[in-house]
């Protein structure tokens, strides 16, 4: 059987490569900067709510470290430990706490890998900011995973 192969992926007009679900590729960075040119190529209303998660992580978290690794902003207290991240679905912004299995209540969604839980924000839903915000000073207080 022959392997098939995925076609190339092109910039779009903005000359950022958009992967599956539209997850903007972003090169690996460390510090605000590439988290907010991630943000800013989100698709479409994701763009608002990576912007509103980012505002409620810093807000929660005073001196929270930012990097972009595997196409995905990720926070963390301490260098190259990170208790959360996101990234682009075609229907849902899909959060990622990291130590989630950690947090009460827990997020909704499960996993493979028994510690991460994930919230999956769709373009409909309203956020809960208050039980968002206290998931992430949960998770900040954690020693974050080694990513």
């Amino acid at each position: 059987m022959a392997k098939t192969t995925r076609p190339p992926l092109f910039p779009g007009p903005d000359g950022i490569v958009r992967l599956a679900g539209g997850n903007p590729q972003i090169a690996k960075g460390y510090g605000d900067a590439p988290v907010q040119a991630f943000i800013a190529a989100m698709p479409g209303w994701q763009a608002a709510v990576g912007a509103r998660l980012d505002t409620l992580i810093v807000q929660t978290v005073p001196g929270v470290i930012k990097a972009v690794k595997w196409n995905t902003p990720m926070y963390g207290v301490t260098p190259d430990h990170y208790f959360i991240g996101f990234h682009c679905l075609t229907r849902a912004v899909k959060v990622a706490f990291y130590q989630g299995a950690h947090l009460l209540p827990l997020p909704p969604g499960a996993s493979k890998q028994p510690d991460v839980r994930y919230l999956d924000i769709a373009e409909t839903m309203v956020l809960d900011a208050a039980q968002f915000a206290d998931w992430v000073r949960q998770a900040g207080l954690l020693s974050g995973a080694r990513l």
